[in-house]
């Protein structure tokens, strides 16, 4: 069931802008979450701003006289007003409407808080063999730490910080202004201290009183066993430094694997080309099959394969990431050469082999030509 908007603000159909204006300041107060801990609270809080939002712009309000609500969707008025969002900063959404207003907001953040650190990033290229037997990897790094010629206090060495002489050291003061729902005291950040209560007269040469500084070093990471391109590694409390006490943020490692000569990789399987000739392919043969650390083994080629037919090396591939003992496969695909040049002792076998086929061929054409004969006699 569509709400009443009139009902809602409790005013007449007929009731002027000034009017509109008084009965949602007076509602308003008395809904704001902050202050009514009834379960509806904060649905009544949304249906108030919603209705003096249409009820306040003369043609949404001539849509909603004429048609409901069902009429604003129609015209195409999205029904989301200050209010009509989720909950999550009810600070937020009163400051957007009345300002933020002294004695409702306890949950600003206190700049004197220990704050984490920011995380930081870095690309890091290994190449293919190193992905599959790991490694151990060294990386530049450069990243805030505590300034080391104040301790991260900011401030130069045989001074310390003053109580704001403006908040008096309580971080924010008091500010009157003039909204709908008249005058509202305002609690604000101070601005001469940022918020912090306190000032810093005599702050660090080197880090200019944040208390921070840049440095470089060098960090030592170990690769594991099947890491793959894309995936990442968090190298935890290498990245900046936090304040106020704070821990320190990561270092993300993202990984990416130089291309192989040879292999080429899809997840945990490798795959190559394998070249033969075409008597290999005709009688079969054992041929040496690469793997990977320069290792080989021994794959039996079967008489009568075709190119392009794929052949199965069982636990050569790439090891599991959470469990190296267990590895993929290596999928040869076979591919049929066709020489260039030949001497002319092959010439010759060739010749022969072709003689022999073109032979072959002819005693199946009479075979078959007698049969379909004997077929047409019957």
């Amino acid at each position: 069931m569509s709400a009443n908007y009139y009902e809602i603000l409790e005013v007449e159909k007929t009731a002027t802008k000034e009017e509109i204006k008084s009965a949602f300041r007076k509602k308003a107060i008395k809904l704001h979450p902050d202050v009514n801990k009834a379960p509806d609270a904060e649905e009544k809080f949304k249906e108030l701003g919603k209705a003096y939002e249409v009820l306040m712009d003369d043609e949404k309000r001539a849509m909603y006289d004429q048609y409901g609500e069902e009429g604003l969707a129609g015209a195409g008025y999205a029904q989301q007003g200050p209010f009509d969002f989720g909950f999550g900063g009810l600070d937020e959404i009163f400051a957007s409407f009345f300002g933020d207003m002294g004695g409702f907001s306890s949950r600003r953040v206190d700049p004197n808080a220990p704050q984490r650190g920011s995380d930081l990033s870095y690309q890091l290229e290994i190449d293919f063999e190193e992905a599959i037997f790991g490694a151990e990897k060294e990386i530049p790094l450069e990243h805030l730490e505590p300034c080391k010629m104040c301790s991260g206090s900011g401030v130069e060495s045989g001074y310390k910080k003053e109580t704001c002489t403006t908040c008096k050291g309580s971080g924010h003061i008091k500010k009157v202004s003039r909204t709908i729902l008249g005058n509202i005291t305002q609690i604000v950040p101070c601005p001469n201290c940022s918020g912090t209560g306190q000032m810093n007269p005599h702050p660090c040469k080197k880090c200019k009183g944040s208390g921070q500084s840049m440095a470089k070093k060098t960090i030592s990471i170990k690769i594991p066993q099947g890491i793959d391109s894309g995936m990442k590694m968090r190298v935890s409390q290498e990245g900046d430094c936090g304040k106020n006490g704070g821990p320190s943020g990561d270092l993300f490692v993202f990984i990416r694997i130089k291309p192989h000569k040879i292999f080429q990789r899809n997840n945990i399987n490798l795959f190559i080309n394998y070249p033969i000739s075409l008597a290999q392919a005709a009688l079969g043969d054992e041929v040496d099959i690469p793997l990977p650390g320069d290792r080989t083994t021994k794959l039996k080629i079967p008489s009568g394969i075709q190119d392009g037919d794929t052949l199965k090396i069982k636990g050569e591939g790439v090891p599991y990431l959470n469990n190296p003992s267990q590895k993929g496969d290596i999928f040869v695909k076979i591919k049929l050469l066709t020489p260039k040049k030949i001497s002319q002792e092959e010439e010759k076998l060739y010749r022969r082999l072709l003689e022999i086929e073109k032979q072959s061929k002819e005693k199946q054409s009479e075979s078959l030509l007698s049969k379909f004969k004997e077929a047409i006699s019957r």
